[in-house]
């Protein structure tokens, strides 16, 4: 089920997109095609089970995000438009930090403005999604190791940021990772379209191919300093074009054959 994708050299897989929804006092994975769902016996896209038979109305469905990592490792300045509008030089090697599991949002739900900061910031990723222990990989394995790709929302308090120099505080707030709509298995990661809207004006628009380190290469480098876990996630960096979010607005993000990441701003 899902759409084709292609993991090169002409090999077209069958993509399926994963998501955890809430069905009254219980949460389920599902399997989304076009405007249904199918229901699945498995706990997590890590072991998706078999269709129940089950089947939904995607709309008005109530997502959670799709997987429970026990870490987010962010990478940062990994666009050289991005690090430039930054005013950065460009990493010689990839830049990574930590966003916790408590920063994470569903699809839908507010961003919450915190009060420490005036400036708030979209920034629109691809995430990867672990699917085996990474520790000290190599290129081969750091491949064979991604599961599938999600919609990231970097959201960063770039005052804060400026003002302290570096991340820890800045893009660790609650609500500031939000993550869905589902995990896209078997999408290629290597040349997708990156784009933040804001209020349907688009913000930002990159592609993948234009990383600075391949996700082979993020993968190695950051299971050198951690291991990485079965449904962590590594959320790749932004394009250009990073800007405001205000209460009110509504943000985007949307990742080429993964999905759209829809949440409003509180």
């Amino acid at each position: 089920m899902g759409d084709e994708g292609s993991l090169g050299e002409g090999v077209l897989v069958t993509v399926r997109h994963l998501a955890r929804v809430r069905l009254g006092a219980r949460v389920a994975l599902a399997e989304f095609e076009g405007d249904r769902a199918r229901v699945l016996s498995g706990a997590s896209v890590l072991d998706p089970g078999r269709a129940t038979g089950e089947v939904l109305e995607a709309a008005g469905l109530e997502l959670l995000p799709p997987v429970e990592p026990s870490k987010v490792v962010a990478v940062a300045l990994n666009y050289k438009a991005h690090a430039a509008e930054m005013k950065k030089p460009l990493p010689e090697e990839p830049l990574f930090f930590l966003k916790p599991p408590s920063s994470l949002l569903a699809p839908g739900r507010p961003i919450r403005l915190p009060p420490q900061s005036r400036e708030v910031h979209h920034e629109a990723e691809m995430g990867l999604v672990v699917g085996r222990p990474l520790c000290r990989a190599s290129p081969d394995e750091a491949r064979g190791a991604i599961l599938g790709l999600v919609c990231v929302n970097d959201v960063t308090a770039r005052d804060i940021q400026r003002r302290t120099g570096h991340y820890s505080v800045s893009k660790t707030f609650d609500t500031f990772c939000p993550m869905g709509p589902s995990v896209a298995v078997g999408r290629n990661p290597e040349d997708l379209r990156v784009v933040a809207r804001v209020n349907g004006q688009v913000r930002q628009d990159g592609r993948t191919s234009d990383l600075i380190f391949d996700c082979a290469r993020l993968l190695c480098a950051i299971s050198s300093v951690m291991t990485l876990q079965p449904g962590d996630v590594v959320s790749t960096g932004t394009p250009p074009g990073v800007g405001p979010l205000h209460a009110g607005d509504v943000v985007e993000i949307e990742v080429e054959g993964v999905g759209v990441l829809s949440n409003p701003v509180a």
